[in-house]
């Protein structure tokens, strides 16, 4: 019945006078005008207008990303450190929610809590939202009296994640635009204007630079076999998210072969190791234990190659091999993270020593971010300049050949 109730919540926006007659407004959730009603007389406002609220053209609605999931943790850490009870936090943070599927599914977790289902149990129900580790982590939380706490570690490991992911996209996705915006342009000079020049120096009667001819040519052929060049590019996009998507072997050739090319590679090495020791960290510290935990640690690390190898590294660890040697035989963390790793295992503080190494490697990604971006910037300009440079130079180079001859 809850969880009905939950489903068919409507947003009302209200006005009213409270007891000392001051004009207040705000926002409800309820099944209908009268429930609104009801509940703002019990809290002595005295409801002057009430409607449901609109979805404007540009609100949100539909989608829940990792960002909101990262800030619902840290409203509902914050509210449980605070001393809210845990049912009122979630009223709290579900009212005052922009996002209406996120608003639902808080109130969905809300209702099975209210019906007496544990936080973990609640949570473990929206498996896209809440991945093992986050109910775990939970769960661990719950059994230990220490939610608060322990929230407050998903909340921070769950922040850290996302600015990393933020940071990488950030910097590609500048020169991925600034390319995009260079195909269009060429395609677009290739197929409307060049063939204008063309016509203009059919009536020369003149041989053209091979430079020139060369461009001439090109047009044509994006013209004449443009249907088929665009068709051509996208099956391989399709064919490319198709294997990505169901192929493992494939994902593990393409995340292999990221981690080898230059440049980007050592960052996405560098990315995957911080999540790593991160999750690792944060794990350890909730009290999981370390066998357990790598299940965890392999699904966070975002890459397949590192998630098969702490995969390999828990499998020897459930036999008795010290951690620290299970890295060593995987041949993919640097010299450092192995030492740090062995002297945590040593003096009893392997979350400790985990968190330094996540904040090390995560400024460190910062850092090698920030260069690429101050080296791409001026690299995709360049690419941009001899592009459309070049074509205009091809198109007048006939010009300046005539008049040279005058």
């Amino acid at each position: 019945m809850a969880q009905t109730a939950v489903a068919s919540s409507t947003p009302f926006l209200w006005e009213g006078t409270d007891r000392n007659g001051k004009k207040i407004k705000g926002k409800s959730l309820a099944n209908d005008e009268a429930s609104v009603r009801a509940d703002l007389r019990r809290q002595g406002v005295v409801p002057t207008r009430i409607r449901k609220q609109s979805k404007g053209l540009f609100s949100g609605g539909g989608k829940i990303v990792t960002g909101d999931i990262a800030l619902f943790s840290r409203q509902l850490a914050t509210m449980l450190a605070a001393g809210i009870p845990l049912v009122q936090a979630f009223e709290i943070v579900g009212n005052g929610h922009e996002n209406a599927a996120m608003q639902k599914l808080i109130l969905s977790v809300k209702a099975d809590v209210e019906g007496g289902s544990a936080l973990a149990e609640a949570l473990a129900k929206h498996p896209l939202y809440f991945d093992d580790l986050f109910v775990n982590l939970v769960e661990a939380g719950e059994q230990a009296g220490a939610l608060e706490s322990l929230l407050d570690k998903v909340a921070t490991y769950k922040e850290k994640t996302e600015a990393i992911k933020k940071k990488i996209k950030k910097a590609l996705t500048y020169p991925a635009a600034v390319l995009a915006v260079a195909f269009i342009v060429t395609t677009i000079l290739l197929i409307f204007v060049i063939p204008s020049f063309e016509d203009l120096f059919r009536g020369f009667g003149a041989d053209l630079p091979s430079f020139t001819r060369m461009v001439i040519d090109l047009s044509a052929f994006v013209r004449n076999q443009g249907v088929f060049l665009a068709g051509g590019i996208g099956i391989a996009i399709g064919s490319f998210l198709y294997f990505h998507k169901r192929s493992r072997k494939f994902r593990h050739y393409l995340d292999r072969l990221m981690l080898k090319l230059p440049i980007i590679g050592p960052i996405l090495q560098k990315a995957a190791i911080a999540r790593y020791a991160r999750t690792l960290s944060t794990m350890f510290a909730a009290g999981v234990p370390l066998v357990e935990a790598m299940e965890s640690v392999a699904g966070a690390t975002g890459n397949i190659v590192y998630e098969e190898a702490v995969l390999t590294m828990r499998d020897e660890v459930a036999t008795g091999q010290r951690l620290q040697v299970a890295m060593e035989n995987t041949d993919l963390f640097p010299n450092m993270v192995i030492q740090m790793i062995a002297v945590g295992e040593e003096s009893g503080s392997l979350d400790e020593m985990s968190s330094k190494v996540a904040d090390f490697f995560e400024d460190d990604v910062d850092n090698a971010v920030d260069n690429l971006s101050s080296l791409l910037e001026p690299m995709i300009m360049a690419i941009l300049g001899v592009l459309v440079g070049g074509l205009v130079v091809a198109m007048y180079l006939p010009i300046f050949k005539l008049g040279a001859v005058v």
